[in-house]
């Protein structure tokens, strides 16, 4: 596996902790909290930036939103109480089948 598509994991992983922190500093909100979030932002998108340069940009941005958004939904379901329902599940299934499909053809 490329060093790139590494990044591009850790690039997701950074997009689902970033926005996270985001709802986090609605409750939580102090300078630290902020500056935790904000520098979550500028590492997120180095890193989306650098697997870009082995990865075609189209890919790297659907597969780091795609599963930014799951990740994300995962989270709030977990953390935040975010409701869960079968149409979620489905419709996040088809997020990942799209995924896996750009991987399986780049």
């Amino acid at each position: 596996m490329s060093n790139y598509w590494l990044v591009l994991g850790l690039a997701v992983f950074t997009e689902i902790v970033w926005a996270l922190s985001l709802k986090y500093v609605q409750s939580h909100p102090s300078p630290w909290v902020i500056a935790g979030s904000v520098l979550l932002s500028f590492i997120n998108m180095a890193l989306l930036s650098f697997a870009m340069r082995g990865i075609p940009a189209g890919t790297a941005y659907a597969i780091w939103t795609g599963l930014g958004a799951v990740g994300v939904t995962i989270g709030g379901i977990i953390w935040f109480g975010d409701p869960l329902g079968m149409a979620r599940v489905a419709f996040l299934s088809l997020i990942v089948v799209g995924v896996v499909g750009l991987k399986a053809v780049s």
